[in-house]
């Protein structure tokens, strides 16, 4: 990977904090003229440091009444298991987010459902059916939070200051 300068940190930082800003907002607030800011931004994106520009939907306005997290252990930590796994809860519409962790379980599995009847079948019908599954633990959220940035170490580490 390329190594980030003062202008690319500070156009991440601002994109982060608000994608639809402008490439005229952009160029004015980095310094750049706008040709210059577009091809940065362009070649952020070619290269995979900006990877999407998304919206933040209120779960509610899609029928989502509940959210939780499901552990899961493996039976075995082979490569055809894990990797099986995973390609299995891929495809699974509920799950929002998934990570493969270390220590005493292996997935921790966001999920996104309308109630806990629905929360019910996913779990009995998806993951208990796996062969790969040992066991699961699911725990409702009461309230996910998350932030809308990253930190960015890099810009820290050559003294810009982004807020």
């Amino acid at each position: 990977m390329r190594e980030l300068d003062r202008i690319d940190c500070e156009l991440i930082d601002l994109l982060q904090n608000n994608a639809r800003l402008s490439n005229k907002e952009l160029a004015a607030r980095v310094g750049l003229a706008a040709s210059s800011c577009l091809e940065r931004v362009r070649r952020l994106h070619a290269e995979g440091t900006i990877r999407a520009i998304v919206a933040k939907i209120d779960p509610k306005a899609l029928g989502i009444g509940l959210q939780a997290m499901i552990s899961v252990r493996l039976k075995q930590h082979a490569q055809p298991q894990v990797e099986a796994f995973r390609h299995h809860v891929l495809h699974i519409p509920e799950i929002t987010a998934i990570y493969h962790l270390t220590g005493a379980r292996d997935f921790l599995l966001h999920v996104a459902v309308v109630d806990a009847d629905h929360l019910r079948e996913l779990t009995m019908n998806t993951f208990t059916t796996l062969p790969e599954v040992a066991s699961i633990e699911t725990s409702l959220l009461f309230e996910a939070i998350h932030k809308p940035v990253l930190p960015n170490f890099r810009a820290a580490a050559s003294g810009t200051r982004l807020s």
